[in-house]
């Protein structure tokens, strides 16, 4: 499973057209894609296990679904700062960005100073990767202080008025997934969200109106414990 001619062969053999066009749907570049459903991506993933050297070959050949799964076989304690940087730069389609940073640079010691580098990319999917950084680490870095987080909404309000499709929505989901976290962030990102609205930018107001929606919701403010 380590020869990447068989690993393409295989990912080709399981493509369907159909998927393909739903992609394109969904606003994934299938430039050099061959429509594979993620999970069976997965499931070629799961016998190879971590390896980080397949990991690099397979992001090379440029292919959708093979740069998928080198997010999923990558070994995020063997990911350099160089690596990091070498893939934002290639990010073309926001499901491998946002596996990329999910999967193996939220992990790494470097996640914190590439969430303020990269969120002032002129790039859209390099700046989209410093908003998901966010969102990933308050979703899973459990241990993580409040501190980092408070760092990051000074960004999110100044970057809101970014109306790039794919970067309002990570901005938006950083938002939310911090609010998310305890009852004191929540109150922090209630008044980052309000903050936004005062600025008085239309381009600026659903970041913060659709946060505001969730964040204010039965569900959420009992997650919190404020409900």
């Amino acid at each position: 499973m380590n020869d990447i001619s068989f690993i393409l062969s295989e990912l080709e053999s399981t493509s369907e057209p159909e998927y393909l066009k739903k992609m394109a749907h969904f606003g994934i570049n299938i430039s050099k894609a061959f429509g594979i459903r993620v999970p069976n991506i997965r499931k070629l993933g799961k016998p190879i296990g971590k390896n980080q050297e397949l990991s690099l070959h397979l992001w090379k050949t440029g292919f959708h679904e093979a740069r998928l799964l080198a997010t999923f076989i990558g070994d995020y304690k063997q990911v350099t700062e160089l690596q990091i940087n070498a893939w934002v730069k290639d990010f073309s389609s926001w499901d491998i960005c946002d596996q990329a940073c999910g999967n193996l640079f939220v992990k790494t010691p470097y996640f914190k100073s590439k969430v303020f580098e990269f969120t002032q990319a002129k790039a859209e999917f390099m700046k989209r990767a410093g908003f998901v950084l966010m969102a990933e680490a308050a979703i899973h870095l459990k241990k993580e202080p409040n501190e980092t987080f408070l760092a990051f909404l000074p960004v999110i309000e100044r970057e809101a008025y970014d109306n790039r499709n794919f970067v309002k929505k990570a901005i938006n989901w950083a938002l939310r997934q911090i609010g998310k976290r305890n009852a004191f962030l929540h109150g922090h990102a209630i008044q980052t969200a309000n903050n936004i609205l005062a600025q008085n930018n239309k381009k600026s107001n659903w970041v913060a109106l659709d946060a505001l929606r969730e964040l204010n919701s039965d569900a959420v403010l009992t997650k919190v414990n404020l409900w």
